[in-house]
Parts: C-alpha cells; structure tokens; sequence
C-alpha cells in the first residue's frame, strides 16, 4: 500500500508541476505567437461613455428637456468618436424640435401679439422665421390670425449639410448641431463636385399632383420637398412612411429620398435664404 500512496503523490507533484509549467510557460508562449501572427482577437475596450449616456436618457425620460440637452451636448463634444454619439445626436435632434416646436420656455423664444394689417408671411419677415415655423409652433392649422393673439416665435438661423458618403443630411442652427436626418435613397449624377455651396431655391408641397400654397386646406396633408439652387439633381423628396405609408406623388427623377415625416418637418424650418453645403 506504501508503493501506492507513493506513486499517487508522485503522480500529484508532477502532475501539479506540469500544469503550472503549461498554463504559465506554454500556454503563455502560444499566446504571443498567436497575438504576433494577427490571430487573437483583443478584449473589448471598456465602454467609459456608457455610465453618462445613460444619465443623459435618464433625465430625457425625467422630462427634464433643458438639463438633458446640456447633458447631451457636452456628452457629444466629449466623446466625438464615442460608441454612442451616434444615438446621442439622434436624441439631442429629437430634444432640439421638442422644445422649438413647444411651449417650453427658451432662451430663443419671445412672445408676439397680433396687430391690425399683420399676416403670417408678414410676421415671419419681420421676425427672420417661416410662417411654416410659426404655426407649427403654435399648433395652427391655417394662416388665419386675430388681433390680440399671442404667439410664439423663434428666429433660428439653419444651415444645412448634406453628406453623401455618409447618407446623412445634418441641420446646425448659429452653427452648432440641431438634428440629423437620414437618406433613405439616392438618386445622382455619377459625376459630382467634392464640395457644393448653395442655398434653398424653395420648399414645394404637392397633392394629387398639383403644387399647393401655404394658406390652401390642402397644404396639411401634402407631400413636402425641398429644391437647392445651383446644384443639379438636389431635390429632397418624400418617401413613404410609417405616418405616411401612402404617397401620391411620385420622386423625382434624379435627388435624394428622405422618410416624408422627416421632410415634412424639414421643409417648415428652412427657407430661401438657407444655406446648403454638399460634401461627399
């Protein structure tokens, strides 16, 4: 029995004194070979920005909208290159037209009492906005105004970039980011300039394949595009859907398509005097 008690505690000790030797000699040696021939893959990265984003959607569900724009902005210029700037600037976008579109108190806001002879075309030249911005913000569904009516007004100055590569189109408002749209199609000439500067030459609205004016019943339920002056084939047309899963009129031949709700909100915050840059 002795013999065996032996043996079993020799087997332990070399057995034991194998294993180490493996796990730290060879199985570390077949490692780095592995790693110097491109063959191990590294371990993720820890994701440090997680912890904020989730801050920042914590207070958007809080409904806290100015704390979670700062919130958002400063995430993003913090993480530029972040996991998660993508869904940042998707949620700031959506903040942004929340609290311009809202009664919500902001800074760029004021409060504008009707007068005898103002019209909406009129008020909006006056105040630097669109009249499309105004009753959106106001939740009219006509041009017709009252004297004495307190509405609410915004003057922001949009730019607009569109990125081709990227298939984005981004709105900045006094140069900073404001939202960030997405091409759902793309229809252009094979032959582009790497850089095109240009502005809005109009916003049209069509139903049943007529063009409609602001003040017309049938505007609300048009279809919106946005044309751009002194570049060829620039048209931002609407494509159908989820709230508008049926489009009577149909794109145009050359352009760029974009979800109708998207266009829809667009074409009320830009006008002719906006400026387009056109960027691969």
């Amino acid at each position: 029995m002795r013999w065996l008690f032996v043996l079993v505690l020799a087997l332990a000790i070399f057995g034991g004194a194998a294993w180490f030797g493996y796990n730290t000699f060879v199985k570390e040696e077949i490692a780095v070979k592995k790693e110097q021939r491109g063959e191990v893959t590294p371990p993720p990265a820890p994701d440090i920005s997680l912890p904020e984003f989730q801050a920042a959607a914590q207070l958007r569900q809080e409904g806290k909208l100015t704390e979670t724009r700062d919130a958002l902005i400063a995430f993003i210029q913090k993480y530029p290159s972040g996991k998660h700037v993508d869904e940042a600037r998707d949620m700031l976008g959506e903040l942004n037209v929340d609290i311009l579109l809202s009664r919500h108190p902001s800074p760029e806001k004021i409060e504008y009492i009707v007068k005898s002879g103002d019209v909406l075309a009129k008020i909006a030249r006056k105040l630097k906005t669109t009249p499309e911005l105004i009753m959106r913000m106001n939740n009219m569904s006509g041009t017709m105004l009252h004297i004495g009516e307190k509405l609410l007004i915004s003057h922001p100055e949009f730019t607009m970039v569109i990125q081709r590569k990227a298939n984005k189109v981004t709105l900045l408002n006094h140069g900073a980011f404001f939202k960030q749209y997405y091409v759902r199609e793309a229809k252009l000439p094979p032959k582009q300039p790497s850089k095109i500067t240009a502005k809005v030459a109009e916003t049209m609205a069509w139903k049943d394949g007529k063009r409609v004016g602001l003040g017309s019943k049938e505007y609300l339920a048009s279809t919106k595009w946005i044309r751009i002056a002194g570049a060829a084939g620039y048209t931002l047309y609407s494509m159908p859907d989820g709230a508008h899963p049926n489009l009577a009129q149909p794109p145009p031949p050359v352009g760029l398509g974009l979800a109708a709700t998207d266009l829809e909100e667009l074409s009320s915050l830009v006008n002719k005097q906006t400026a387009v840059t056109i960027i691969d």
